[in-house]
């Protein structure tokens, strides 16, 4: 088995470990090849260019930070103490350039033969975006995903390129939520089980029908729309064409179909009780009302 570790709801206190027998424990990570035992971080191929960025956005900072300091340097010509050897003060410190600092609206005197070397390199600030965004690209490009998705820089992207980035990044997810629905299932059904065995829940024939108590779905979170009078108008083609179902649609906007039916006929008879057609107002359908021909014949039209 294993020890796992807990904590306080404060995230800071040590709580006594608790002991989990081997078979009820899931590691959850990502397979990479047979032999693999161990997880490893997905971010792995990734952080050294993390790294890299945050280096660079460092060192720029403390270049400009530099270069905003107003500071005057007074240079003598003649040395004060004197000429020659010896003249000195005896409490004179020897002078040292360790740990020399450039603060804000500094005035300094310079020693007899000092000169002020600057070293001033030049185009790291006005390369920090250019540079920062092809990082971010390849970062992205390292999990997977886009650069929008990565930066969350949308200033570039037009309908066309966003919606197809993020079909591209569903593909990327697709294995985690994948992943993730393995998991929660033999969670779900490890619990109904124990339910039943530990007599918390009574429910009649479960070993003869176990197939169906243990049957379930999982819901999504609804997907954000770019434009949405487009996403309706495609998801509506999609229907009546036959490439998506309801069910799919109603999933894909994080709602169980079955309770979005049971939510338009409750909309729709209380809207008959009240006296307002809410077929006509929901789906535009003309409401069927009885016509009588020249003969007095009744007939819907």
């Amino acid at each position: 088995g294993y020890w796992i570790k807990r904590y306080a709801p404060d995230g800071v206190t040590n709580i006594n470990p608790v002991y989990v027998d081997e078979q009820n424990v899931i590691f959850y990570f990502t397979k990479r090849r047979p032999s693999q035992l161990r997880e490893m971080s997905d971010v792995a191929p990734s952080i050294p260019r993390i790294r890299d960025v945050n280096e660079f956005m460092m060192a720029v900072a403390v270049k400009q930070r530099i270069e905003a300091c107003l500071s005057v340097f007074i240079k003598k010509a003649i040395p004060t103490t004197g000429i020659g050897r010896g003249n000195a003060p005896a409490n004179e410190k020897a002078i040292s350039y360790e740990g020399k600092t450039i603060s804000p609206g500094i005035i300094k005197e310079l020693n007899v033969g000092d000169e002020i070397q600057v070293v001033n390199p030049t185009g790291q600030a006005a390369d920090a975006t250019s540079f920062t965004k092809l990082q971010q690209r390849l970062i992205g490009a390292g999990q997977g995903i886009s650069y929008e998705a990565t930066s969350r820089d949308m200033s570039e992207a037009t309908y066309s390129s966003a919606r197809q980035g993020m079909i591209e990044d569903d593909q990327t997810y697709l294995e985690e939520k994948e992943q993730i629905q393995e998991v929660l299932d033999e969670i779900y059904e490890t619990f109904v089980i124990s339910a039943v065995q530990c007599g918390l829940v009574e429910i009649k024939n479960f070993w003869e029908n176990k197939r169906q108590y243990l049957d379930h779905d999982w819901t999504q979170e609804p997907r954000p729309w770019i434009d949405p009078q487009k996403e309706a108008n495609a998801n509506k083609t999609a229907l009546l064409t036959g490439q998506k179902t309801y069910k799919q649609i109603s999933a894909e906007a994080g709602r169980d179909w079955r309770d979005q039916v049971d939510d338009i006929a409750e909309v729709i008879n209380y809207g008959n009780e009240k006296g307002i057609d809410m077929m006509q107002i929901m789906f535009n359908v003309t409401p069927v009302e009885e016509v009588q021909d020249e003969h007095g014949n009744g007939n819907k039209g």
